[in-house]
């Protein structure tokens, strides 16, 4: 059969499997509305009613250094605000709120001492001096648990901080508390067998993604001012779409990695990880991103000013049509003709629509850079790295519910088997086309270009429904393949009531680039949408 004749084929195959995906979507998402309404009515989140939970946590440092807030003020009023949200979102696993409290006063009683000379300088060398800050539980605080959702890990303390946090710490800000992630941050629902379920803060039948879904629930609640993620397949820009807030995942190995478990157990594994900052407002990614790039701060280019009338901008509204992944809503499809008519119109710039045909191999490409050799699967990451758990036995243990791991993470290690092997002649292949994909992403965009694309197909799905929806992931993993920036920005609610937005991309290590694209659609948008607020 000629190759002229085995493309039509291929293509009609896919239309007839993606058709049959599609009905299985619309049969599932009415048993997950039922199960849904079985659990009883929506709920979302306390109103607000401590104003101070509205800064940016720029604005805090800068009150609190000018003596307009305290320290111990703003610790507490978020502490209020976490114990008010957390029989409603599950959004937290472990506080340190005594020791946080203690800390802030320290902060406060340096502010009182301090003159205006002194607290200028503080600015520059601590810049989120007296703010409190929360990350998931992946990332290491010392004395407290990092499980990773894990049920094995449950007394597991970490000795130290990872390096995000001992540079958040240089920077003067405070720890607070560590929120809820998906078993062992490998899946874009936040549950597991050891915390639970997180619940989206605009309606709590709908997830909050993962992995660090936690954080950008207590992000959206209002029940932290900054957060940080981490991202190895989207895991900071879908629960950033998903809560409506900002995140940016910053270009491969800008950011340390030390101190996040589970850690890579390769270098492409390596490539793909990246931490990042994950909050309300877009002004506060920038100052958070020169604080944990440190010493690669350089190479970023964060001082320099972006003039938006000599951007190029280039998006696509869709994957191209890769198997088993949703079609992108309507009213997302709808939100990105705005962002490029306001460019139109706010600044001459005339967007250029692309059909990059690669992108339909998304889960294959990031699936052979997640690959590992010498057996260090995911059966061995679910043991905690001390051998391999026995599959079969975990499913029978499971369906007699006895099993200390999620359904999903089990389904994961079955389907791991039958991915593509680490060295073989496809793994090969699939890592050339990453490098191809790269190389054509790194040409169009240069210095000064953006891709404006989906973080995700749909508005966040009702609990469980991502098990049908496996692959929707795609749109954010392939960003973690090039190894590019990519920041996640809100733009308002769709009809349901729940946020929606695009990821913002830009070359290799043009962050400034995407951060000043969002900080551009905040004002023309209006970025993250509160709680209702009662005085």
């Amino acid at each position: 059969m000629s190759s002229k004749r085995k493309v039509p084929i291929m293509q009609s195959k896919g239309q007839i499997l993606n058709a049959i995906h599609r009905i299985i979507e619309l049969i599932a998402r009415k048993i997950f509305l039922f199960m849904a309404f079985l659990r009883g009515p929506a709920e979302s989140q306390p109103p607000l009613k401590d104003l101070t939970l509205l800064h940016s946590a720029t604005t805090l440092a800068f009150k609190i250094r000018n003596k307009q807030l305290t320290s111990e003020q703003v610790l507490q009023s978020y502490i209020d605000r976490i114990r008010e949200i957390q029989p409603v979102l599950n959004c937290v696993v472990e506080d340190r709120f005594e020791d946080a409290l203690k800390e802030a006063r320290k902060c406060d009683e340096f502010i009182k001492s301090q003159d205006a000379s002194s607290l200028q300088a503080l600015a520059k060398e601590k810049p989120f001096f007296g703010v409190p800050f929360t990350t998931k539980d992946c990332i290491g605080i010392a004395k407290m648990k990092q499980t990773a959702g894990l049920t094995i890990r449950k007394n597991i303390v970490a000795e130290r901080d990872a390096e995000v946090v001992r540079l958040m710490r240089v920077a003067g800000a405070i720890p607070l508390a560590t929120t809820n992630v998906s078993e062992l941050a490998m899946w874009w629902e936040t549950s597991n067998c050891l915390y639970g379920t997180t619940k989206n803060p605009y309606n709590t039948r709908h997830i909050v993604g993962g992995s660090s879904g936690g954080e950008g629930c207590i992000q959206a609640a209002a029940g932290s001012p900054l957060g940080i993620g981490s991202d190895i397949g989207g895991s900071i820009r879908m629960p950033c779409f998903f809560n409506g807030i900002f995140g940016h995942k910053p270009s491969k190995g800008i950011v340390s990695n030390d101190g996040q478990y589970p850690s890579a157990q390769s270098e492409d594994q390596d490539q793909l990880l990246a931490i990042g900052p994950m909050c309300r407002y877009a002004q506060d990614l920038l100052p958070t991103l020169k604080v944990l790039a440190n010493k690669n701060v350089d190479m970023l280019r964060l001082d320099e000013k972006v003039d938006m009338s000599k951007i190029k901008v280039y998006y696509m509204d869709g994957d191209g049509g890769q198997f088993f992944t949703s079609a992108v809503d309507p009213e997302i499809k709808e939100a990105m003709k705005k962002v490029v008519h306001y460019f139109e119109k706010a600044h001459k710039i005339k967007a250029t629509k692309l059909n990059i045909r690669k992108l339909k191999k998304s889960i294959a490409l990031w699936m052979a850079n997640m690959s590992c050799k010498d057996e260090k699967d995911f059966t061995y990451e679910l043991s905690n790295r001390n051998g391999h758990i026995t599959l079969w036995w975990e499913f029978l243990k499971w369906m007699l519910f006895m099993s200390n791991h999620t359904l999903i993470a089990l389904l994961t290690a079955m389907f791991e088997r039958f991915a593509v092997k680490h060295g073989s002649d496809k793994h090969m292949q699939f890592m050339q086309e990453s490098k191809d994909l790269y190389r054509e992403f790194q040409e169009f965009l240069g210095e000064d270009g953006v891709f404006l694309y989906p973080t995700h197909p749909t508005a966040a799905p009702l609990h469980h429904e991502p098990l049908i929806k496996a692959f929707n992931f795609s749109y954010t993993g392939i960003i973690n393949v090039l190894g590019l920036p990519a920041t996640a920005c809100p733009l308002g609610l769709n009809k349901e009531g729940l946020p929606i937005g695009i990821q913002i991309v830009g070359g290799l290590h043009q962050d400034h680039l995407t951060i000043a694209v969002a900080e551009e659609l905040e004002r023309a948008f209006g970025g993250w949408v509160p709680p209702p607020i009662v005085a």
